[in-house]
C-alpha cells in the first residue's frame, strides 16, 4: 500500500499542469508553446537547430496554457518518455544522449564538409563543441523509468 501511495505522489509531482489564471497569458504561453514545438520539429531535419530543448519548452508552455496539448506531449511515444525523465529526474536516458551525439556528429560533420568558407567551418565546429559540452553536462539515469501515462 505504501509503495502505491509513493508512486502516486511521484506521478503527481511530475504532472506539472497548472493553467495560468489570465486568459491572455494562456494565449501567450500557447503561442510560445506552438512556436517551440514547430522549432523542435524543424530541429529533426535541420542540423544546427536542437530538438529536445524546444520540445521541453513546449511542454512547459502547454502546462500553463492547454491541458489537451500538454497531455498529448506527455503521451507521445517518442517525446513523452524524454519529457517525463526530465520532469521527474532532471536527466535524460543514456540512449537519448548517445542518439544526440550521433545526430550532432552527422549533421555538423556534413555541414562542415559542405560549406566552403573556413570562417563558417570554424563557427560550426565551435557550435558543435559547445553543444557537445552542454549535452555532456546533462545527467544520465541508467535505471530510467518508463514514461507514465497521465
Amino acid at each position: 500500500m505504501q509503495i502505491n501511495e509513493q508512486t502516486n505522489q511521484n506521478e503527481e509531482s511530475v504532472h506539472v499542469l497548472r493553467l495560468h489564471d489570465s486568459l491572455m497569458m494562456r494565449w501567450i504561453y500557447f503561442g510560445i508553446g506552438l512556436t517551440a514545438l514547430f522549432m523542435g520539429i524543424l530541429g529533426i531535419f535541420l542540423p544546427i537547430l536542437p530538438t529536445t530543448p524546444f520540445i521541453l519548452l513546449a511542454a512547459g508552455c502547454f502546462a500553463r496554457s492547454s491541458e489537451r496539448f500538454h497531455v498529448y506531449l506527455l503521451n507521445h511515444r517518442i517525446a513523452g518518455p524524454i519529457i517525463y525523465e526530465w520532469s521527474a529526474h532532471r536527466s535524460i536516458p543514456r540512449r537519448v544522449k548517445r542518439w544526440a551525439y550521433l545526430m550532432m556528429a552527422l549533421s555538423f560533420g556534413s555541414s562542415i564538409l559542405i560549406v566552403s568558407s573556413y570562417w563558417l567551418k570554424l563557427m560550426l565546429f565551435s557550435l558543435a563543441i559547445v553543444l557537445a559540452i552542454f549535452i555532456w553536462r546533462v545527467p544520465v539515469r541508467d535505471t530510467g523509468v518508463p514514461a507514465q501515462k497521465f
